[in-house]
């Protein structure tokens, strides 16, 4: 509970930090969202250096101004990816010339560069690159193969074309957001509330990786052609709910991880556990929707920023909290 002190401030600055919900929306969305796989990188398979070096009082800051710098750095090769680069847009809401503008242009690169991260960290668990390679180059080689695959995505499903523009492909980028999205709940839902469960039990690694693949891939497939196609769901709409679920399974599986009671059954605590981050999923969407609503939108609109705030506010908030900084000042010592 006292971690709440820390993720949640960090939470409403960059939910509005840029100068209200708009801006922060069409500024800071961008920023943070390719800042994510190297905060996955930093958590996941560097195991905070270099913040280790430094004591655990200047860890989270020396990483946070890593994550930073490689946000910006990023988010340059992200707009070089989709054919324009301007410095100076990246932290203007309102840029003279519109089409320079990160977001939301930028953003379907992004979220499938974090999103290959997670996949080739949490699901994959690493492999071949923790086998052959130390911690560093392997979380550096992990970070690039992701964007590798995200250039491939955008080619293959958007039509774009790398370092000249966007075309027209099977799909429109609000529609590969939502994808990205709904796999990043099952891989929350699977690898960080269920610390892996089912596949945990598979003993043959090849199995246990493309059973865990498939069903994370296909399962975010599925669920879009069943919600999206089948139901009518509006893809914004759809990013958001499943951004609050992610937000929603990171705080209970990551900041509240080990808080129920040990006596309770394995079975006991994945079922509470996912009703806790379905709870929590549906009071953040409730709350913030309701907040965006009686807001003024010209560019943007109330249902990405539900989404920017889940998504990138709650989820890096938690992550630099717990991953990153160790918990940092209320680190546990028993």
């Amino acid at each position: 509970m006292a971690g709440l002190l820390l993720v949640v401030p960090v939470a409403v600055l960059l939910a509005v930090g840029a100068g209200g919900a708009e801006p922060s929306l069409l500024v800071l969305s961008p920023l943070v969202t390719f800042s994510l796989p190297v905060v996955a990188m930093i958590a996941f398979w560097w195991e905070d250096w270099p913040g280790t070096r430094l004591g655990p009082n200047w860890a989270g800051w020396a990483d946070t101004v890593l994550v930073v710098l490689a946000a910006i750095a990023l988010t340059v090769l992200g707009q070089a990816v989709v054919g324009h680069v301007s410095f100076a847009a990246i932290f203007d809401p309102s840029p003279e010339i519109l089409e320079l503008s990160t977001f939301p242009a930028t953003m379907p690169i992004a979220g499938a560069a974090f999103v290959a991260t997670l996949q080739l960290t949490l699901v994959t668990e690493g492999w071949p690159l923790r086998r052959y390679l130390k911690p560093i180059p392997a979380g550096a080689c992990a970070v690039v193969l992701a964007w590798l695959i995200a250039i491939v995505l955008f080619v293959l499903l958007l039509g774009g074309k790398p370092f000249q523009g966007e075309g027209r492909g099977l799909l429109t980028g609000g529609q590969l957001g939502a994808v990205l999205t709904l796999v990043g709940v099952w891989q929350v839902w699977l690898f960080v509330v269920w610390r892996g469960f089912p596949f945990c039990r598979i003993r043959r690694q090849w199995v246990r990786l493309v059973s865990g693949n498939a069903v994370t891939i296909g399962g975010g497939i599925l669920t879009y052609l069943a919600l999206a196609e089948g139901a009518g769901v509006s893809t914004p709409t759809l990013s958001a709910v499943a951004g609050s679920f992610i937000a929603g399974g990171l705080i209970i599986g990551m900041l509240f991880e080990d808080a129920l009671p040990a006596r309770w059954s394995q079975p006991q605590e994945r079922a509470v556990s996912l009703l806790f981050s379905l709870a929590v999923a549906a009071a953040l969407h409730l709350i913030l929707l309701a907040l965006a609503d009686s807001l003024h939108w010209d560019r943007g609109s109330a249902i990405d920023w539900v989404g920017h705030v889940t998504l990138n506010a709650i989820g890096l908030a938690v992550i630099l909290h717990v991953a990153i900084g160790r918990r940092w000042p209320f680190a546990r010592t028993g």
